[in-house]
Formats: C-alpha cells, sequence, structure tokens
C-alpha cells in the first residue's frame, strides 16, 4: 500500500473581501482628496469625482457588453478611477482624463479578464497612455491656491522648490502627488488595517534615497518630490501587479528605485515612477517564481516521472 501524501489546501478562511479591501483604500486616500481640493480648488474635486465616475460607468458596460457579472460594487474601479485621477494635473481637460480612464478599465483591466487578470496596474497605464499621447496637458500646471495656470516646472523638474513647501503641498503638481503628508498618513492607515506590508514602499523610498545620494543628489528632495510616495505606497502595492511574498516585494521595491532614479538622473524625462512600477509589474511572474516558497508539509515534487 503506498504512502498516504496530505498536501496542504487554502483551509483558513477570512471576513476579508475586495470590496473591505478598496474601502480601506478609499479611505487612505482621503487626506490626498481633501489636500488637493484645497490647495488646487473646486476644479480638482470635480476631476477626481468625473474619473471615479466615467471608471465605474465603463466597468459596468464592459460587464453588460461581455456578459459578465457585475463587479462594480467590489469598488475596485472606483479605486482605479481615484488613483488615476490623482496622477493627473488640475488643469487638464476632462476628454483627456476620459481616454486615461478608458485605457485603464476597458483596454488594461476588462480585456485582460477584469479584476485579478490585469498584467500591469491600470491606473499606471492610463497614465502612461495619456502622458505620451498628450504631453503638453499633462505638463501644464497651476499654481497652489490659485486659479492661475502656469507652464513652470515641478519641484522634480525645477529643483528649486523648498522642503518645507514640497511636504505641505504647497507646489504644483498632479493632484495626489504635492502633499507629502496627506500621503504618508494613508500608507500608515494602511499599515495599521493591515491592507499593505510597508515592505515594497519602504524597498523602493530607501532605494531612491540611497541611489540619489551616490549620484550625488539630495535624497530627501528626490523623496518628497514628483509622485515617488503616491507610486510607492498606493500602486507599488497593488495585490494584482506585485509579487506576494515578502521578499519579492521588497526585490519588486528595490527594482521600481533603480529604474526611477535612472530615468530621473540619466533619461530625458523628470519623473520615472509610472515607467518603474509598469516596468516591473511585467516582470512580477519572474519575481514570483524566483521567491516561491514550498507549503510546510507538501511533497517535492519528483524529478523524473515514473520516479519512486
Amino acid at each position: 500500500m503506498e504512502k498516504l501524501i496530505v498536501s496542504p489546501s487554502p483551509h483558513i478562511r477570512s471576513n476579508v473581501t475586495t470590496a473591505k479591501v478598496m474601502s480601506h483604500v478609499m479611505i487612505a486616500l482621503v487626506p490626498a482628496v481633501a489636500a488637493a481640493t484645497v490647495i488646487f480648488g473646486g476644479r480638482a474635486l470635480m476631476l477626481i469625482g468625473f474619473c471615479i465616475a466615467v471608471a465605474v460607468v465603463l466597468e459596468r458596460l464592459c460587464g453588460i457588453i461581455m456578459k459578465r457579472p457585475d463587479t462594480t460594487g467590489d469598488l475596485s474601479a472606483a479605486v482605479t478611477g481615484l488613483i488615476f485621477a490623482l496622477n493627473l494635473p488640475p488643469t487638464i481637460p476632462f476628454w483627456i482624463a476620459f481616454i486615461g480612464v478608458f485605457f485603464a478599465i476597458v483596454i488594461t483591466k476588462q480585456l485582460f479578464g477584469g479584476l485579478g487578470c490585469n498584467f500591469a496596474n491600470p491606473a499606471i497605464v492610463g497614465r502612461i497612455v495619456i502622458m505620451l499621447s498628450f504631453p503638453a496637458a499633462m505638463t501644464t500646471w497651476a499654481e497652489p491656491f490659485t486659479t492661475d495656470i502656469t507652464t513652470f516646472a515641478t519641484p522634480l523638474a525645477s529643483k528649486s522648490a523648498n522642503m518645507l513647501d514640497m511636504f505641505l503641498g504647497m507646489t504644483s503638481g498632479c493632484l495626489g502627488e504635492t502633499c507629502s503628508v496627506a500621503l504618508i498618513v494613508g500608507g500608515i492607515y494602511l499599515c495599521i488595517v493591515r491592507v499593505i506590508t510597508p515592505s515594497a514602499p519602504l524597498a523602493f523610498v530607501g532605494t531612491v534615497a540611497l541611489f540619489s545620494f551616490i549620484a550625488g543628489e539630495d535624497p530627501l528632495y528626490q523623496v518628497l518630490s514628483g509622485g515617488l510616495l503616491l507610486g510607492s505606497i498606493f500602486m507599488a502595492t497593488d495585490y494584482v501587479t506585485t509579487p506576494i511574498t515578502q521578499t519579492g516585494k521588497v526585490i519588486f521595491g528595490i527594482g521600481c528605485g533603480i529604474i526611477t532614479c535612472v530615468i530621473r538622473f540619466y533619461g530625458s524625462s523628470p519623473e520615472g515612477v509610472s515607467y518603474a512600477i509598469l516596468l516591473m509589474n511585467i516582470v512580477t511572474p519572474y519575481i514570483n517564481m524566483l521567491c516561491r516558497t514550498r507549503p510546510v508539509g507538501a511533497k517535492k515534487p519528483k524529478a523524473q516521472e515514473g520516479e519512486k
């Protein structure tokens, strides 16, 4: 009689649902939304609401056309619309924002099978598409606390902003990337409720700081400027497109940090966070293979078929 082998199974059940996780993410982004509204005015809030509404509607339409169940209740589309909106300058036309949301929801998410099947973070892809297609619109900024539109460089490009202003959000930039303190508060909340672990964000930020120091740049300035905090906390921690294990998350964060700095310091673009996360999203399956662990009690695969 052959020896009985008991293999591990997913016996552990949890009351954590996708909707609950997404609701925590939305709560964590409330400080960033509030800061954007205060700093850039009511149009910022209108743009955020527009992106969320379009994302939810497109998600439902795709479900109807593709004859899939209604998934708008899991709030993943709303979160995608929210994060995408926070990656936009407050002056961008609404029709361009619509195109970005379309690529995020329809192309990147739904055409690949829906939530859990997308190869990359939808908000990242949407932002990169409109950044490459409409560079002028994506580099036209509004002065804080005014309705004036300016083409002046952001702190990351000019490298002349005050550190305190950058920390509090008193600078030009995208809606969700200017107020560092709001993003940090949101990140701490997500760690407290255990929606994310700090592995990837700390590895991402730490790598950028170390690389900046070695390259002769100001580490703190590089951390506070651009979309580093927004990307590392809310996009480099996506469940679907980032590694599963803690070791994998650290590798992912380090890779994002290195690519970001290479693009910032040696590339033609002053910002590299979006490209870095997208590239690391693509190699995530290989990181998972590299860091794969064998569950306790699992039988080691046989070297050759028929081996006893």
